[in-house]
């Protein structure tokens, strides 16, 4: 019984420092809301028939700054944002994106939301979309997902 007893105290011992380690972990491996993002025509509204598309990684902080970018494809590219506004409507830009490569549009430096626009992006109401002359509304969209 005395054996059976340490052993289950092992074990409760072994569970609670393991749940301490993977949770201490997780607070200091987390520095902000990691969203990856796929942009598509059927994304945007009106939905547009492309071959185009896109793929990226937005980070939002608690601090509410805004730092990744987005890597396109078979799109001439005029610009990029970051927009407010639920999936299946549009919104105003907010975060203007730089072109840095060929077919890369990234998060200037230093960029921020506002209260009010850091808690649409808990809400998941932020997305990106990118620009073409052919579709100067946006061509190609991608939501931001909320935390």
């Amino acid at each position: 019984m005395k054996t059976l007893m340490n052993k289950t105290r092992l074990l409760l011992s072994v569970v609670f420092v393991s749940m301490l380690v993977v949770s201490g972990c997780a607070r200091m491996e987390r520095h902000g809301d990691e969203h990856r993002v796929v942009l598509q025509g059927s994304q945007e509204v009106p939905s547009v028939s492309t071959t185009a598309s896109g793929t990226g990684v937005i980070t939002i902080r608690p601090d509410r700054s805004v730092s990744g970018s987005v890597t396109t494809s078979g799109i001439n590219a005029t610009a990029a944002h970051i927009h407010e506004g639920a999936t299946g409507t549009i919104g105003p830009v907010i975060v203007p994106l730089a072109k840095t490569s060929e077919n890369v549009w990234s998060v200037p430096a230093g960029a921020t939301l506002t209260e009010t626009q850091y808690a649409s992006h808990g809400a998941g109401k932020l997305y990106v979309n990118v620009h073409s002359a052919a579709h100067p509304s946006g061509e190609i969209r991608g939501q931001i997902g909320g935390h």
